[in-house]
């Protein structure tokens, strides 16, 4: 490979990080290489793709020149983002050939001189200093320079070993100063939190010999809550991606996201930082890292050749005022009477577990418990259908002290009344497709092929028994009585001539719902004279 274009890749990178924009999220080395493996495995080898990719950075590079035109600075760091990529793609290839060499060489000097001389949103960015030393370098072939610094300066607030160093400097204390004013009800949240999750998130990070000031990450990633989501897809307490869930243990299907389940999430959250603390052997570097990605880090600490966090200026903005965040959560949490927070005083979260070797509606379930639906699901927030799954036994989480009664009641059902349907059977007829058997059943086509393992949602085969999800089987349980809310019970005594479709239009609801109240299975339409049918008629 051409010296010139390996030296200007990484040289990209740094021109990125110069100018502060942008954060990735946190995944570990692994997952990277796995990605570039698969990716890479379906290039085709006897094809050259580098002149493709180089007319891309091209057209690229024009979008570029007119985005400084028009002064749009963001637009700018986002297609030399995407020329980034496109290089990095570009040095999976092989070795250029002679004529590819040459052509790269012009687009080189060409792109030097653009991005050295006549970007001027580059040359006013917020980081000139950096920007201008990225710029002379790309235009030479000088050693690493040496950055002369000052020391870091901080007033520590605790430091003792195997825990996280705690301190103060302008930065914190700028975001200490915010938890205490505009942001002081959000931190009431996170501390009302951190006393109900600490009994069972110490303890963890204990096992895993991993500094209890950890717990303040999730604090600052979630606010403590095992439901929360981000518009980059991380789910849970720690903020999970799927990827890097998966590659911590994390299961993810129709049934549960083990990402919002507060234990396994939890040592997964171990394991992880585990991973990038023996890579960096700081902890501020660690959680930087947990935000920014550990390849982000690493860039950031050759170029500045030192690990001290306080001085890799080049990170995103995000990155730079993440452990300013994170200290500053820490250290009230460590003393909330000092900064006038009260200790809340919040029910810890204490549970007991019993075993359900087959799917139970979460109604009933809850019924048996004596608690409300919405408790036993804030105890279970990893079940994302409204029954447990039916796919192994699963372990249920009841409020500490609830076992003895729900097994006593539970122990008097028949096991009709315990367990809940959860699949229909659809044979695949001509014509049709997992969207239209999507529509027909009020599913989703992703739901339908996860559960059928279809791997190709354009092809399923005539004739096919699909099974279907029925969203949890009761569908329409919600009150104690176990019809939903604002409906009233109806026994309906079945006469000669009925159908479910003129029942249905009687009392103004749907066949599909009468089959659901009764376990009728669908497709079934043999009712009988004499037959007593439950519906749920809408009041008013």
């Amino acid at each position: 490979m051409n010296n010139t274009f390996t030296r200007t890749t990484p040289l990209l990178f740094l021109l990125i990080l110069s100018l502060g924009f942008g954060a990735e999220k946190a995944i570990s080395d692994k997952i990277l290489d796995q990605e570039i493996t698969e990716k890479t495995a379906d290039i085709d080898e006897t094809q050259n793709r580098f002149p493709t990719l180089l007319q891309d950075v091209k057209l690229l590079l024009v979008d570029v020149q007119i985005a400084d035109f028009h002064h749009d600075t963001a637009e700018v760091v986002f297609n030399l983002s995407r020329i980034v990529e496109l290089l990095m793609e570009a040095d999976q290839l092989g070795d250029m050939s002679i004529e590819d060499r040459e052509e790269f060489d012009r687009f080189d000097k060409t792109f030097s001189d653009i991005t050295s001389q006549k970007l001027k949103t580059i040359q006013q960015s917020e980081s000139p200093f950096f920007a201008d030393r990225t710029r002379n370098e790309l235009t030479s072939k000088l050693e690493p320079l040496e950055i002369k610094m000052g020391e870091s300066k901080f007033v520590v607030v605790d430091d003792r070993d195997g825990h996280i160093p705690l301190v103060r400097n302008k930065q914190v204390d700028q975001y200490i100063n915010y938890f205490t004013s505009k942001g002081r009800r959000q931190f009431e949240i996170w501390l009302e939190r951190y006393e109900e999750y600490k009994g069972l998130i110490l303890p963890i990070l204990k096992s895993h010999e991993v500094p209890e000031e950890i717990i303040v990450l999730a604090m600052i990633e979630s606010g403590l809550n095992p439901k929360a989501y981000s518009r980059a897809n991380a789910s849970g307490m720690w903020q999970f991606i799927y990827s890097t869930g998966k590659a911590y243990g994390l299961n993810r299907n129709w049934y549960i996201d083990e990402r919002r389940d507060p234990i396994k999430a939890t040592h997964a959250a171990c394991e992880f930082l585990l991973d990038l603390n023996k890579s960096f052997d700081s902890w501020y570097l660690t959680l930087a890292a947990y935000n920014a990605g550990g390849g982000r880090i690493r860039r950031a600490t050759k170029m500045h050749q030192t690990s001290d966090f306080w001085q890799l200026h080049s990170l995103p903005r995000e990155t730079r005022n993440y452990i300013p965040w994170f200290l500053a959560a820490a250290i009230i949490a460590k003393s909330p009477a000092d900064y006038d927070f009260k200790i809340p005083k919040v029910k810890p979260f204490r549970f007991e577990e019993v075993r359900l070797e087959k799917s139970a509606d979460l109604v009933v379930l809850a019924q048996n418990a004596g608690i409300k639906v919405k408790t036993l699901r804030n105890y279970n927030p990893e079940l994302r259908q409204s029954a447990s799954p039916a796919d192994k036994p699963y372990l249920l989480k009841l409020p500490f002290g609830t076992k003895e009664h729900f097994e006593n009641n539970w122990s008097k059902l028949s096991e009709n009344q315990r367990f809940a349907p959860q699949f229909v059977s659809h044979k695949v007829r001509y014509g049709e497709s997992l969207w239209t058997i999507s529509q027909k059943y009020k599913v989703s086509v992703h739901d339908i092929a996860s559960v059928n393992k279809i791997r190709n949602r354009h092809k399923i085969r005539v004739g096919a028994r699909l099974k279907i999800p029925s969203k949890g089987g009761r569908l329409y349980g919600g009150l104690q009585n176990g019809g939903p809310a604002g409906h009233y019970k109806v026994v309906y005594k079945v006469k000669r001539g009925d159908t479910l479709g003129h029942i249905a239009e009687n009392y103004r609801t749907g066949a599909g719902k009468i089959r659901r109240w009764n376990n009728l299975k669908y497709g079934s339409y043999m009712i009988h004279p004499g037959q007593k049918l439950t519906i749920w008629v809408k009041e008013g």
